[in-house]
């Protein structure tokens, strides 16, 4: 095969597939050609350069390679799907940015850095939604679980890997969550910077109040202190200066690459 028909053959692969494709689901694709991954990575790269001008663009995502329209594509598209996607409260929003953010990190972790205990069905609804999974159990007494993201969230985002994720104090970090279209824009701003003040005593901790059977807390959860003001992923950095998480929260999640 010429190099003109592998791109051609690649190209209809992945506008005709559903989701992305990893290398080894391509390799398929030339079963009598034996190409290396190398071989389909840089006929990927050349395809990829040969959308540079379009509308839609090809990328590399955690679970494989897919076509998807640009961002500046997307407010035209939004007119012909008027319909809005579930809005989530800010409840929600924070306990995921602390997962993406912190992981892997126990329910207690949360509850210690937002200052209120986590309803499951917020981890519910976040699991229903493949952001979020259980990475494995803390050796300490209740071996409670540790939650992290899935690949899921990142195809999403449209990341290949978790050290892509913007600086947590970063705007960046804010157009991200709203990209998922979790709430507004204004909405993701608020519910990323101020996480709550860790450092503050979790005696007395309350529950979350308003949590409806869909999952969708309202806005009058009950806190410990004061309702934070500002950016609520922001000042998760604010932890920082309070108790120490345990020392798990430093293992990075990694998954295998799919697309070597």
């Amino acid at each position: 095969m010429t190099e003109t028909e592998i791109i051609r053959v690649l190209e209809t692969a992945l506008l005709c597939a559903d989701q992305p494709m990893p290398i080894a689901e391509l390799r398929k694709l030339f079963a009598a050609e034996d190409f290396s991954s190398d071989d389909l990575n840089r006929y990927l790269a050349v395809l990829q350069a040969s959308w540079d001008e379009k509308g839609l663009e090809l990328v590399g995502l955690a679970s494989g390679w897919r076509f998807q329209s640009r961002p500046e594509m997307q407010r035209y598209l939004a007119r012909l799907n008027p319909e809005k996607p579930p809005k989530y409260s800010r409840a929600v929003l924070e306990t995921l940015a602390i997962i993406a953010w912190r992981q892997p990190v126990t329910r207690g972790d949360i509850e210690d850095i937002r200052g209120v205990t986590v309803s499951s069905q917020i981890v519910r609804t976040l699991e229903d939604r493949g952001w979020i999974e259980t990475l494995g159990h803390r050796d300490a007494p209740g071996r409670p679980a540790l939650l992290g993201t899935t690949r899921q969230f990142l195809d999403d985002l449209g990341l290949k890997a978790l050290d892509e994720l913007p600086e947590l104090e970063s705007h960046e970090a804010v157009v991200a969550l709203a990209g998922l279209g979790l709430e507004e824009t204004s909405g993701s701003a608020a519910a990323a910077g101020s996480m709550a003040e860790s450092d503050a005593s979790t005696d007395g901790l309350e529950q979350e109040d308003g949590i409806p059977a869909d999952g969708i807390p309202d806005e009058s959860e009950a806190r410990t202190g004061e309702e934070p003001e500002g950016d609520p992923v922001l000042a998760m950095t604010e932890h920082e200066g309070g108790d120490a998480l345990p020392s798990d929260q430093q293992i990075k999640t990694e998954y295998p690459n799919e697309n070597d």
